[in-house]
């Protein structure tokens, strides 16, 4: 059968109050040291009794040390506070310096992808620009070939840089021998032909 729990509550009658007082204290006394003993922890228990007496449990070699233990931990814990809420500023700001650097970091990468890009477009434009003139200096090249040989059908040509005949298409050696050059001084006149190219 389970033992009826009493209601917490002062023991009006002295002799009662006196013997629980002295089975719950041995039974606190023997918790705390089991405690102690399992848990390795440094346990102090005072207590005065009603009547004034003072009784004292201390797991450590003594009362007085472990009463300046907890009075310099109380003494810090204020010190503790302010150090914990500077290191949770200090945080805080490290957090926030950290995004900063992320962000611009971000905005530095896009402004160098937008460099990057319109430097690239101006240079592929450029490269379309100098392939079309290209284009164009070479159609403007095959034109005045075109209109070279439809001049001088029958005649040869003379480089004014290499000073060497070069015979057009359909023209034999013997024609490429009535040539001058620009380079070269007047032409020298020839009774025998009259179709010298003058150049100049």
């Amino acid at each position: 059968m389970a033992r009826e729990k009493i209601k917490i509550k002062k023991i009006d009658n002295v002799t009662a109050r006196q013997v629980t007082f002295s089975k719950r204290r041995r039974g606190l006394f023997k918790k705390a040291e089991e405690l102690s003993v399992l848990c390795d922890a440094e346990i102090a228990l005072i207590i005065f009794s009603a009547t004034g007496k003072l009784f004292e449990y201390c797991s450590a070699s003594s009362m007085k040390d472990t009463i300046s233990r907890y009075n310099l931990h109380a003494n810090n814990i204020g010190k503790l506070d302010q150090l914990s809420l500077e290191l949770q500023l200090e945080n805080s700001n490290n957090i926030r310096l950290s995004k900063e650097v992320a962000d611009k970091s971000h905005e530095l990468r896009c402004s160098y992808e937008f460099y990057f890009s319109y430097q690239s477009e101006l240079i592929m434009n450029e490269i379309s620009s100098l392939e079309r003139k290209g284009a164009q200096l070479l159609e403007k090249n095959r034109q005045l070939k075109q209109k070279v040989s439809n001049l001088y059908k029958g005649k040869s040509l003379v480089l004014a840089d290499s000073e060497i005949a070069i015979p057009e298409e359909g023209l034999s050696s013997e024609s490429a021998t009535n040539v001058c050059s620009c380079s070269s001084g007047p032409p020298i006149e020839d009774d025998s032909s009259d179709t010298s190219l003058k150049l100049g």
